[in-house]
């Protein structure tokens, strides 16, 4: 019964791309978004009343189930919401097939129990996403993005496909749920290989420097795919790492992996993000950084907090591109916003609210573990309370500081639910505060922090000008990037615009000489 869902998703697409349907492709595809929800509430109930074995297709995993849930609310909403975008576009039955195969793809990963169909779907979803970025051939910047994608995909395919392998040669089954049932004590070398190789291919789909450049580019797709990538299958590399946690977390070159590039990718991405005038580029730096952070969080243990991050992220970044229109509207309440600098009374009464605030909360939750997630809100707050005259429409001070307490209360009422949730789906192992990859993700959030206060309050000064510049040019990794992909595997660009190659010459002036003529 798990895999109707994934099913409907392929049959309704098939039927969109069919030439005497083609007409008709919008309305299949919103009744076939539509059925999907039934026929989840129809499986989630099944699994509830029938306890599934260990060899089951479906592991009746919690966060499976969250994350089917949530797929199939962006599938409908993404489906209303084409309803009146694409309309009039020439290949629009084109966008609804590929789009309803690749949301197949996503629900057929989700709902795996076997690590072969696991990496069937995985594969699925970059193909169906491939032919989405490129739905518009003649834009140079989309052929260019969705080709550096299409090479990084099957590196991460063929890393995880060689992960699946020895795990099955070390453990002589292809379940998920006895692979991590059997998860104790010291990995072997095959195992300490194939966690690796699995952090690898989760920093790979979560776009983490220095492979991030594509996800930057292919803004160039219409705003619904936009919101299917950074709402939803970019997430895949959490869903990875929290899926296979009882081994990751056992695999202490795995854990520092995720911890040194994830954690240096949020410190980038999130400084790089301020820099960009683009509204869907800002978002795409922001879905870096955010994915960063959530992989951070699953190398300190915080899994509870990490699952609570996945999905309010997805419903957020879906909300951020479906209502990009409205950037023009924002960006001028930003301009006429007062821009004053917060003074030393203003950071210390920052400190002193967000200090407390934080503080009663911990208490009131009776919090154990890592401290910088705390430090990271506290950061937030005392930022938040210090701007308070820097707003659209300023508050008084002591109403933000009741925000931040309620903030922070918020913040530790749902990690703690979440946990409770997932309690006997959570592994049992969590960073103490202050042990060294605590720290690590401390000293990453208090840099941050001094930074981006910096450039945006002391963007005068020399050293924040020079840094301001490196920033924009996005440290200079991706350009690095694409000249040597382009020296391994050149792309044909357009037929039309080899002649000027505007869009991609514009970006990397350097590059012209890796284009296939």
């Amino acid at each position: 019964m798990t895999f109707l869902l994934p099913a409907l998703f392929a049959v309704t697409g098939v039927l969109c791309g069919l030439p005497k349907l083609r007409d008709h492709a919008a309305s299949i595809a919103l009744w076939g978004a539509r059925l999907a929800p039934c026929l989840l509430i129809a499986i989630l109930t099944s699994w509830l009343l029938i306890t599934p074995s260990p060899d089951a297709p479906f592991h009746g995993s919690l966060l499976s189930a969250l994350m089917l849930i949530l797929v199939v609310f962006m599938a409908w909403v993404l489906m209303q919401f084409s309803q009146h975008y694409m309309a009039g576009e020439p290949r629009v039955a084109q966008y609804y097939r590929w789009l309803m195969l690749t949301l197949s793809a996503v629900t057929l990963t989700l709902s795996s129990n076997h690590l072969l169909t696991f990496w069937a779907g995985w594969v699925g979803i970059s193909l169906g996403l491939h032919f989405l970025l490129t739905f518009y051939p003649e834009r140079p910047r989309a052929i260019l993005a969705a080709h550096k994608k299409f090479i990084l995909a099957r590196i991460a395919e063929l890393s995880l496909l060689v992960a699946f392998s020895l795990l099955y040669l070390e453990h002589s089954t292809w379940y998920l749920t006895q692979l991590m049932s059997q998860m104790q004590g010291t990995l072997s070398l095959t195992e300490q290989i194939a966690a690796c190789l699995i952090a690898v291919a989760a920093l790979m789909k979560c776009a983490q420097l220095p492979v991030h450049g594509w996800l930057m580019q292919v803004v160039e797709a219409p705003t619904p795919v936009s919101a299917l990538l950074h709402a939803g299958i970019i997430n895949l590399g959490g869903y990875l790492v929290l899926a296979f946690y009882p081994l990751l977390h056992l695999s202490n070159a795995a854990i520092w992996l995720l911890l040194i590039v994830a954690g240096l990718t949020t410190l980038f991405s999130a400084l790089i993000m301020t820099t960009r005038i683009s509204v869907k580029v800002r978002l795409a730096w922001s879905t870096s950084a955010q994915m960063g952070l959530m992989l951070l969080e699953c190398a300190l243990g915080l899994y509870e907090l990490a699952v609570l991050h996945l999905m309010t992220h997805s419903v957020y970044k879906a909300h951020a591109f479906l209502n990009s229109s409205n950037a023009v509207h924002e960006y001028l309440l930003r301009k006429i916003a007062p821009d004053e600098t917060p003074n030393a009374l203003a950071w210390g009464a920052g400190l002193v609210f967000s200090g407390v605030a934080v503080g009663l909360s911990t208490w009131l939750w009776d919090y154990q573990g890592p401290f910088s997630p705390w430090l990271l809100m506290a950061l937030a707050l005392t930022l938040l309370i210090a701007q308070w005259r820097s707003v659209p429409q300023p508050t008084s001070l002591l109403r933000l500081a009741g925000v931040a307490l309620g903030l922070s209360v918020l913040y530790g009422g749902l990690k703690t639910a979440t946990g409770w949730l997932l309690s006997g789906h959570v592994a049992e192992h969590t960073n103490q505060a202050f042990s060294l990859a605590d720290i690590w993700a401390c000293a990453l959030f208090i840099i941050l922090f001094v930074l981006a206060v910096s450039l945006r309050y002391y963007a005068h000064l020399g050293w924040t000008r020079r840094f301001s510049i490196t920033l924009f040019a996005g440290l200079y990794l991706d350009e690095w990037f694409t000249k040597v992909t382009l020296k391994i595997w050149p792309v044909t660009l357009p037929a039309h615009s080899k002649a000027k190659h505007h869009g991609v010459a514009l970006l990397f002036p350097n590059l012209s000489k890796g284009w296939k003529k």
